[in-house]
């Protein structure tokens, strides 16, 4: 498949993959959920194979921009009504 669709899926699996981290590590930090997120979301959108594939050509530089992702997206849904009062 190629490789954009299957990041682009990966990365809309996002705000549900955080909310349902939270409800199942909610007594966990912040950075082992996120740990969990981006291990979940890496192998959904076949990171190893996109990194020897050569579809990845800087995989520490990509890894940071997900963990970026990850941040804006569980940013958003602190600051929406999701979040508790």
């Amino acid at each position: 498949m190629d490789f954009l669709k299957l990041f682009l899926r990966g990365i809309s699996l996002l705000p549900s993959l955080v909310q349902s981290l939270e409800a199942l590590y909610g007594a966990k930090s912040g950075a082992q959920k996120k740990d969990a997120a981006l291990a979940i979301v890496s192998s959904s959108i076949n990171m190893a194979d996109a990194v020897s594939s050569r579809q990845i050509a800087d995989a520490p530089k990509f890894t940071a921009g997900l963990t970026l992702i990850v941040d804006g997206v569980v940013e958003c849904l602190n600051a929406s009504l999701w979040a508790k009062p």
